[in-house]
């Protein structure tokens, strides 16, 4: 078995007669480590594979696993609880809180680790220094360029060392001299963690630094 299976899976939005069908008995495998680019033309139903992906959403039909093990997510808490322990997420839109600091915004990823004050600060420090971000360390992300935030984003989603990252288009809101710059970072960040990247972009420049590139039809 694959690292990451995706097996028959359907998923619609609506009721039946108005009822929007997105993912139709889609099969997906992607291997430890590897990086994987998905795209498709608007509605193929990209983002609703992610959030399948990240637990944020449940599959009509079909099975999901990850490492081995078969995910069922049954409610918000259980997704939640999936995200913090196994998957890290990476937004377009970045999705920092703003009255937070750098250091804030990717220290909450650890709130729930169990870990004590000082560990969580040693492995933040760790983090911003692999991102280049150390010297914005107390800045707020309305300060920040859009580099900085996704930079910061990035830094929250692996913090917690997750065995699958998840990106969701994150260049889009990217001058393209940024985006080259985040992207060569991903592509360097999975290397070195051999952390498992998937994600989704609309660029072919984006989706041809991945080791391979699926493409979703619309129904």
């Amino acid at each position: 078995m694959s690292f990451l299976e995706i097996k028959g899976v359907n998923k619609s939005f609506g009721r039946e007669d108005k009822k929007t069908t997105v993912l139709v008995d889609l099969n997906l495998s992607v291997e430890k480590g590897e990086q994987v680019a998905i795209v498709g033309k608007s509605g193929c139903g990209k983002t609703t594979l992610m959030n399948i992906l990240a637990g944020i959403d449940t599959p009509d039909s079909g099975e999901y696993y990850l490492d081995g093990k078969q995910i069922k997510i049954k409610n918000a808490t259980q997704g939640a609880k999936f995200r913090r322990n196994r998957v890290g997420v990476v937004l377009q839109h970045f999705a920092l809180i703003n009255d937070m600091t750098v250091y804030e915004n990717i220290e909450m990823g650890l709130w729930e680790s169990g870990l004590s004050r000082g560990e969580m600060k040693s492995q933040v420090i760790s983090m911003m220094k692999k991102l280049g971000i150390e010297k914005l360390n107390d800045k707020y992300p309305p300060t920040l360029s859009g580099g900085e935030k996704q930079r910061v984003a990035i830094g929250r989603a692996l913090i917690t060392k997750p065995i699958l990252l998840l990106a969701d288009e994150p260049t889009g809101s990217l001058d393209s001299g940024t985006e080259q710059v985040i992207i060569e970072l991903l592509s360097e960040l999975n290397r070195e963690t051999k952390t498992t990247l998937i994600l989704v972009t609309h660029d072919e420049e984006v989706a041809c630094h991945c080791d391979r590139t699926i493409q979703l039809e619309k129904h």
